[in-house]
């Protein structure tokens, strides 16, 4: 057996369907003194590209697989940061990653579980400081997580993409991440999995028509500029409750299909509705994901970015363990660090 192996521990969790591989201890230091530079240190670093392509690529994982790499938070305010990644690259926001960090948090005791039943566990990520509130129930365990994010809003209303579906209308807003918003039955799907490679493909093609313009471009921070993803949603009406209830897949990356109902997605979801009138302050949004998946959506107070009015969104999900791993790299291996065939 080769003795030069290479070992990465990682500790797997699911959001809604959506995988998170979490990396607490990575096998190199990233330059920066907060996580919005190591972010750029990372993209430029060849040694940590090519550990998030062992650990996020085939065999070891897909096209659509998901992760974050800890790290030191910006200041002793935080309880961690954490560098997201996925098949491109490295994200500014992930919502659904947010939920997976606090119940992982709580549950190895990195945050020590308040005995009221709610811990705040305060996680630094490239767009700015979240929130992951974990409620936990008599015996300890994790029941839900309220994703606190940066403050989100709308950047432009109906938008004309010219697209191989003919010219179709978007909104675009931020949710820690910039995100196109395109109406499903615009262009004639539902939000279903018959209808996901559909999906994908338009809304690779709103996203690459948009990423490069202006309304793509962050009003502070041009770090975070660009089009991270596009929404396709389906409006369902009102649920039994009256609380208004959509359904989406988003397409982030490159033609990457969230699982989940998408945590910095459903932000910018929640900040379009609230700037247009159908989401009241307090009211709930039901955001279902294209396999069923579900996460609640709320405001819990306003602000301003930029001299832009935004609200400060809060989204509801669970996350749950699937394992922990110990990969390896045999010397040997032609196939490292990995591929994916889309």
């Amino acid at each position: 057996m080769p003795n030069a192996r290479e070992t990465y521990e990682t500790v797997d969790y699911h959001t809604g369907g959506e995988p998170f591989r979490i990396v607490p201890d990575p096998p190199f230091a990233i330059p920066g003194d907060r996580v919005a530079e190591r972010r750029v240190a990372a993209m430029g670093s060849p040694e940590i590209e090519r550990v998030r392509r062992l650990l996020c690529f085939e065999p070891r994982g897909h096209a659509d697989m998901y992760g974050g790499f800890i790290v030191a938070p910006d200041d002793d305010g935080a309880h961690l940061g954490v560098l997201f990644w996925h098949k491109d690259g490295f994200s500014t926001a992930c919502g659904h990653g947010t939920i997976a960090l606090g119940t992982w948090a709580v549950e190895t005791g990195l945050v020590p579980a308040d005995a009221s039943g709610v811990t705040d566990v305060l996680i630094d990520v490239p767009s700015g400081r979240v929130t992951a509130r974990v409620h936990t129930d008599a015996d300890g365990a994790v029941v839900a997580v309220d994703f606190r994010n940066v403050a989100s809003y709308l950047i432009a209303e109906r938008v004309p993409v010219a697209t191989s579906r003919g010219e179709v209308i978007v909104d675009l807003a931020f949710g820690g991440a910039i995100y196109a918003q395109l109406d499903a039955a615009s262009v004639g799907l539902t939000v279903s999995p018959e209808h996901a490679a559909e999906i994908i493909a338009i809304g690779r093609e709103v996203k690459w028509a948009l990423n490069d313009s202006e309304l793509a471009r962050h009003p502070i921070d041009d770090r975070l500029s660009g089009v991270y993803g596009t929404i396709v949603f389906e409006d369902l009406g009102a649920d039994a409750s009256g609380a208004l209830h959509q359904r989406n897949a988003t397409v982030f990356a490159d033609g990457e299909l969230d699982r989940s109902p998408c945590g910095s997605g459903t932000c910018a979801r929640v900040a379009t509705l609230s700037a247009t009138g159908r989401l009241a302050a307090g009211a709930t949004l039901v955001h279902d994901s294209i396999v069923g998946s579900r996460f609640l959506a709320s405001t819990v107070g306003t602000t301003e970015v930029a001299g832009r009015p935004a609200v400060l969104p809060q989204v509801t999900g669970t996350a749950f363990a699937t394992g922990t791993h110990r990969f390896t790299v045999d010397p040997r291996d032609t196939l490292v660090p990995g591929f994916v065939l889309r």
